[in-house]
C-alpha cells in the first residue's frame, strides 16, 4: 500500500526524478514523459467521469471509467519500472492481457447499440461526450509518447495494446453518450464553405 507522509521532497529541484526501480532520470526523459501523459489521460477521464456522474445518464460507462482510472495507475506503475531481462512474472505491476480483453469486451458491448459510421465524427455533442473525445485525444498522444519510448527501450507489449484499445473505447463511449441526445455530429467535408 502506498503511504505519502510528505508531499514535497525537494529531490526533483535539479530537474531529475526518481523512478520505480530507484534510479533517477531527467524529468524530460521519454519514460517520465510517457507515464506523465498517462497521468494526464487519467485526469481528463476523471473530468469526463465527473460530468457523467452529474447526469447519472449512463452508470455502466461511469463504472467502466472508474475501473479504467485504476488501470491507468497500473499502467503508470508499469512504465515507471523498466522491465528487466528475465523478470519473474508478478515481480512488478504490469498491464495484463486480461485488462486488454476487458476493454475489448466493453467496446463490443457498447458498439452493439450504434449504427455503422458513414462519416467521421466531430469531437462534439453533449458535454460528457466532448470530455470523452478530449480524453481520447490525450490517450492518443500518450500512445505516441509510449511508442517513442518503445523505439528506444523495452515497453511491455500488453501496455502498448492497452493504450491503443483505450482510445477506441473512449470513442465508442462518446458515441453512446451522444446517442442518448440525438446521435453523432458528423463531419461534412467542405460543408461550411
Amino acid at each position: 500500500m502506498v503511504k505519502l507522509n510528505k508531499i514535497y521532497t525537494r529531490t526533483g529541484d535539479e530537474g531529475e526524478t526518481g523512478i520505480g526501480d530507484g534510479s533517477r532520470l531527467p524529468k524530460h526523459a521519454l519514460r517520465v514523459s510517457a507515464y506523465g501523459d498517462v497521468d494526464e489521460a487519467n485526469a481528463v477521464i476523471g473530468i469526463a467521469l465527473s460530468e457523467l456522474n452529474k447526469s447519472s445518464s449512463n452508470p455502466k460507462i461511469a463504472a467502466t471509467l472508474l475501473r479504467i482510472q485504476n488501470d491507468l495507475f497500473d499502467l503508470g506503475a508499469d512504465l515507471c519500472v523498466p522491465e528487466q531481462d528475465g523478470e519473474e512474472p508478478g515481480t512488478c505491476l504490469r498491464i495484463t492481457q486480461a485488462q486488454i480483453e476487458a476493454l475489448e469486451t466493453d467496446i463490443d458491448d457498447l458498439n452493439e447499440s450504434l449504427s455503422p459510421l458513414t462519416s467521421f465524427v466531430l469531437p462534439s455533442g453533449t458535454v460528457s461526450a466532448a470530455h470523452l473525445h478530449h480524453a481520447r485525444t490525450v490517450v492518443r498522444r500518450t500512445e505516441r509518447m509510449m511508442t517513442a519510448l518503445a523505439a528506444e527501450e523495452h515497453v511491455n507489449t500488453a501496455a502498448m495494446k492497452y493504450i491503443n484499445r483505450l482510445s477506441d473505447l473512449l470513442f465508442v463511449m462518446a458515441r453512446v453518450v451522444n446517442l442518448a441526445e440525438g446521435g453523432d455530429i458528423l463531419w461534412r467535408p467542405g460543408g461550411e464553405r
